[in-house]
Protein backbone atom coordinates (compact mmCIF):
# COMPACT_ATOMS: atom_id res chain seq x y z
CA UNK A 1 0.00 0.00 0.00
CA UNK A 2 1.27 3.35 -0.56
CA UNK A 3 1.19 6.16 1.49
CA UNK A 4 0.29 9.31 1.17
CA UNK A 5 1.99 11.97 3.26
CA UNK A 6 0.09 14.87 4.99
CA UNK A 7 1.28 19.01 4.59
CA UNK A 8 2.72 18.17 8.27
CA UNK A 9 4.15 14.62 7.56
CA UNK A 10 6.13 16.45 4.65
CA UNK A 11 7.88 19.16 6.72
CA UNK A 12 8.84 16.29 8.94
CA UNK A 13 10.34 14.39 5.74
CA UNK A 14 12.27 17.83 4.97
CA UNK A 15 13.64 17.87 8.36
CA UNK A 16 15.07 14.29 8.03
CA UNK A 17 16.45 14.85 4.55
CA UNK A 18 18.23 18.31 6.01
CA UNK A 19 20.26 15.50 8.28
CA UNK A 20 21.10 13.97 5.27
CA UNK A 21 21.97 16.91 3.15
CA UNK A 22 24.38 18.06 5.52
CA UNK A 23 25.74 14.62 6.77
CA UNK A 24 26.85 14.49 2.55
CA UNK A 25 28.34 17.76 2.71
CA UNK A 26 30.64 16.47 5.59
CA UNK A 27 31.38 13.10 4.30
CA UNK A 28 32.66 14.55 0.77
CA UNK A 29 34.90 17.12 2.75
CA UNK A 30 36.41 14.10 3.52
CA UNK A 31 37.06 12.62 0.65
CA UNK A 32 40.95 11.97 -0.43
CA UNK A 33 43.13 9.51 -0.58
CA UNK A 34 44.40 7.60 2.68
CA UNK A 35 40.96 7.89 4.24
CA UNK A 36 39.58 4.95 5.23
CA UNK A 37 35.56 4.09 4.79
CA UNK A 38 35.22 3.67 8.81
CA UNK A 39 36.68 7.18 8.90
CA UNK A 40 33.57 8.33 6.40
CA UNK A 41 31.06 6.64 8.49
CA UNK A 42 32.19 7.87 12.22
CA UNK A 43 32.06 11.51 10.44
CA UNK A 44 28.45 10.78 9.16
CA UNK A 45 27.10 9.39 12.48
CA UNK A 46 28.67 12.57 14.44
CA UNK A 47 26.70 14.87 11.97
CA UNK A 48 23.54 12.77 12.41
CA UNK A 49 22.85 12.49 15.80
CA UNK A 50 24.35 16.22 16.99
CA UNK A 51 21.10 16.85 14.68
CA UNK A 52 18.83 15.00 16.96
CA UNK A 53 18.69 12.16 14.25
CA UNK A 54 19.63 8.26 14.10
CA UNK A 55 21.23 6.64 11.35
CA UNK A 56 18.73 4.92 9.50
CA UNK A 57 20.77 2.47 8.23
CA UNK A 58 22.91 1.18 11.69
CA UNK A 59 21.01 -1.93 13.08
CA UNK A 60 18.90 -2.28 9.62
CA UNK A 61 18.18 -6.22 9.59
CA UNK A 62 21.83 -6.50 11.38
CA UNK A 63 23.68 -4.05 8.96
CA UNK A 64 26.55 -3.02 11.01
CA UNK A 65 27.60 0.63 9.20
CA UNK A 66 25.78 4.04 10.10
CA UNK A 67 26.36 4.46 5.96
CA UNK A 68 26.82 2.43 3.06
CA UNK A 69 30.35 3.02 1.94
CA UNK A 70 30.88 1.71 -1.91
CA UNK A 71 33.91 1.72 -3.41
CA UNK A 72 34.48 1.16 -7.45
CA UNK A 73 33.13 -1.98 -8.50
CA UNK A 74 30.83 -2.18 -5.33
CA UNK A 75 27.34 -1.40 -6.20
CA UNK A 76 25.41 -0.71 -2.72
CA UNK A 77 25.72 -1.72 0.75
CA UNK A 78 29.50 -1.85 0.80
CA UNK A 79 30.25 -1.92 4.70
CA UNK A 80 32.51 0.80 5.86
CA UNK A 81 35.47 -0.09 8.03
CA UNK A 82 39.47 -0.58 7.10
CA UNK A 83 38.85 0.10 3.34
CA UNK A 84 41.44 2.78 2.94
CA UNK A 85 40.71 5.04 -0.31
CA UNK A 86 43.23 5.18 -2.95
CA UNK A 87 43.94 7.80 -5.78
CA UNK A 88 41.44 6.82 -8.79
CA UNK A 89 39.21 5.21 -7.06
CA UNK A 90 35.23 6.34 -6.89
CA UNK A 91 33.04 5.50 -3.53
CA UNK A 92 29.60 6.22 -3.55
CA UNK A 93 28.13 7.26 0.05
CA UNK A 94 24.64 5.89 0.97
CA UNK A 95 23.32 7.89 4.32
CA UNK A 96 20.06 8.03 6.01
CA UNK A 97 18.83 9.65 8.89
CA UNK A 98 15.48 9.10 11.27
CA UNK A 99 13.84 11.76 12.69
CA UNK A 100 10.22 12.59 14.55
CA UNK A 101 9.71 9.11 13.24
CA UNK A 102 10.22 9.78 9.14
CA UNK A 103 13.15 8.54 7.25
CA UNK A 104 15.67 10.85 4.84
CA UNK A 105 17.28 8.80 1.92
CA UNK A 106 20.23 9.91 -0.40
CA UNK A 107 23.07 8.97 -1.80
CA UNK A 108 26.07 10.08 -3.83
CA UNK A 109 29.45 8.62 -6.01
CA UNK A 110 32.56 10.77 -5.31
CA UNK A 111 36.20 10.83 -7.41
CA UNK A 112 38.87 10.26 -4.88
CA UNK A 113 41.81 12.27 -6.23
CA UNK A 114 42.25 12.18 -9.93
CA UNK A 115 40.15 9.68 -11.31
CA UNK A 116 39.68 8.34 -15.08
CA UNK A 117 37.96 9.52 -17.78
CA UNK A 118 35.52 6.92 -17.65
CA UNK A 119 35.05 7.02 -14.06
CA UNK A 120 34.21 10.62 -14.22
CA UNK A 121 31.61 10.09 -16.81
CA UNK A 122 29.88 7.40 -15.42
CA UNK A 123 29.60 9.77 -11.84
CA UNK A 124 28.10 12.47 -14.07
CA UNK A 125 25.65 10.37 -16.17
CA UNK A 126 24.40 8.67 -12.96
CA UNK A 127 23.43 12.09 -11.42
CA UNK A 128 22.16 12.98 -14.41
CA UNK A 129 20.16 10.08 -15.01
CA UNK A 130 18.63 10.58 -12.15
CA UNK A 131 17.52 14.68 -12.91
CA UNK A 132 15.90 12.84 -16.35
CA UNK A 133 14.02 10.86 -14.17
CA UNK A 134 13.27 13.98 -11.85
CA UNK A 135 11.05 15.66 -14.87
CA UNK A 136 8.46 13.10 -14.71
CA UNK A 137 7.80 13.72 -10.95
CA UNK A 138 4.67 15.46 -12.11
CA UNK A 139 1.03 14.41 -10.70
CA UNK A 140 -0.68 12.66 -13.20
CA UNK A 141 2.57 10.53 -14.98
CA UNK A 142 2.72 6.77 -14.08
CA UNK A 143 5.39 5.85 -12.27
CA UNK A 144 7.86 3.81 -14.79
CA UNK A 145 7.82 7.16 -16.61
CA UNK A 146 10.15 7.78 -14.64
CA UNK A 147 12.31 4.38 -14.38
CA UNK A 148 11.89 4.34 -18.14
CA UNK A 149 13.86 8.06 -18.46
CA UNK A 150 16.34 6.85 -15.97
CA UNK A 151 16.96 3.90 -18.28
CA UNK A 152 17.06 5.57 -21.55
CA UNK A 153 19.76 8.03 -20.63
CA UNK A 154 21.75 6.26 -18.79
CA UNK A 155 22.54 2.92 -22.18
CA UNK A 156 22.23 6.34 -24.54
CA UNK A 157 25.66 7.27 -22.77
CA UNK A 158 26.90 3.75 -23.11
CA UNK A 159 26.01 2.84 -19.33
CA UNK A 160 23.93 -0.41 -18.17
CA UNK A 161 21.06 -0.17 -15.24
CA UNK A 162 21.04 -2.16 -12.21
CA UNK A 163 17.76 -4.42 -12.53
CA UNK A 164 18.09 -6.49 -8.89
CA UNK A 165 18.23 -3.47 -6.68
CA UNK A 166 15.60 -0.51 -6.73
CA UNK A 167 14.39 2.44 -5.47
CA UNK A 168 11.49 2.52 -3.04
CA UNK A 169 8.98 4.39 -1.03
CA UNK A 170 10.12 6.17 2.34
CA UNK A 171 8.32 7.78 5.00
CA UNK A 172 7.92 6.28 7.91
CA UNK A 173 9.39 3.00 7.03
CA UNK A 174 12.77 3.08 5.36
CA UNK A 175 11.50 0.84 2.65
CA UNK A 176 7.72 1.25 1.49
CA UNK A 177 5.46 0.74 -1.39
CA UNK A 178 6.06 1.16 -4.33
CA UNK A 179 9.60 0.10 -5.46
CA UNK A 180 10.83 2.04 -7.82
CA UNK A 181 12.87 0.51 -10.66
CA UNK A 182 15.72 1.85 -13.09
CA UNK A 183 14.70 0.78 -16.05
CA UNK A 184 11.56 -0.64 -17.98
CA UNK A 185 8.40 0.60 -20.54
CA UNK A 186 7.00 3.79 -20.01
CA UNK A 187 3.10 4.41 -18.68
CA UNK A 188 2.84 1.75 -16.11
CA UNK A 189 2.31 1.38 -12.79
CA UNK A 190 0.66 3.63 -10.56
CA UNK A 191 0.02 7.17 -11.74
CA UNK A 192 1.36 9.99 -9.01
CA UNK A 193 -0.51 12.04 -6.76
CA UNK A 194 0.34 14.69 -4.27
CA UNK A 195 2.06 13.35 -1.12
CA UNK A 196 3.72 10.34 -2.21
CA UNK A 197 7.58 9.94 -1.36
CA UNK A 198 9.99 8.31 -3.44
CA UNK A 199 13.53 7.46 -2.56
CA UNK A 200 14.32 7.41 -6.62
CA UNK A 201 18.34 5.69 -7.03
CA UNK A 202 19.86 5.04 -9.73
CA UNK A 203 22.86 2.35 -9.83
CA UNK A 204 24.79 2.43 -13.04
CA UNK A 205 27.19 0.16 -14.65
CA UNK A 206 30.24 1.05 -16.86
CA UNK A 207 29.75 -2.94 -18.44
CA UNK A 208 26.70 -5.06 -17.92
CA UNK A 209 24.08 -4.69 -15.31
CA UNK A 210 24.54 -8.12 -13.41
CA UNK A 211 25.51 -8.16 -10.07
CA UNK A 212 26.35 -10.33 -7.20
CA UNK A 213 25.95 -9.72 -3.38
CA UNK A 214 29.15 -11.34 -1.51
CA UNK A 215 29.29 -13.70 1.55
CA UNK A 216 29.00 -11.01 3.91
CA UNK A 217 25.41 -10.96 2.68
CA UNK A 218 25.51 -7.01 2.10
CA UNK A 219 28.18 -5.97 -0.20
CA UNK A 220 26.79 -6.25 -3.67
CA UNK A 221 29.34 -5.80 -7.02
CA UNK A 222 29.25 -6.01 -10.48
CA UNK A 223 29.84 -9.32 -12.10
CA UNK A 224 31.98 -8.25 -14.34
CA UNK A 225 34.06 -6.07 -12.37
CA UNK A 226 33.21 -3.05 -14.18
CA UNK A 227 32.60 0.62 -11.78
CA UNK A 228 29.35 1.45 -11.11
CA UNK A 229 28.00 4.56 -9.18
CA UNK A 230 24.79 5.58 -7.41
CA UNK A 231 23.30 8.71 -7.01
CA UNK A 232 19.89 8.87 -4.96
CA UNK A 233 17.39 11.62 -3.73
CA UNK A 234 13.96 11.22 -1.41
CA UNK A 235 11.06 13.14 -3.40
CA UNK A 236 8.04 14.14 -2.72
CA UNK A 237 5.40 14.65 -5.41
CA UNK A 238 3.76 17.74 -4.69
CA UNK A 239 0.70 20.24 -6.00
CA UNK A 240 3.61 22.51 -7.07
CA UNK A 241 6.25 19.80 -8.32
CA UNK A 242 8.57 17.87 -6.60
CA UNK A 243 10.22 18.18 -3.32
CA UNK A 244 14.26 16.84 -3.02
CA UNK A 245 14.39 16.58 0.89
CA UNK A 246 17.84 15.20 1.07
CA UNK A 247 19.38 17.95 -1.70
CA UNK A 248 21.20 21.02 -0.10
CA UNK A 249 21.45 24.05 -1.97
CA UNK A 250 25.12 23.95 -1.90
CA UNK A 251 24.47 21.41 -4.53
CA UNK A 252 22.53 23.74 -7.09
CA UNK A 253 24.34 24.05 -9.80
Amino acid sequence: MIVIKTKKEIELMQESGRIVALAHEEVKKAIKPGVTTGELDAIAEAVIKENGAVPSFKGYHGYPGSICASVNDQVIHGIPGETILREGDIISIDIGAFKNGYHGDAARTHPVGKVSDEASKLIKITEESFFEGLKFCQIGYRLSDISNAIQTYAEENGFSVVRDFVGHGIGRQMHEDPPVPNYGAAGRGPRLESGMALAIEPMINVGGFKVVVLDDEWTVITKDGTLSAHYENTVIITEDGPIMTTYSDSEVK
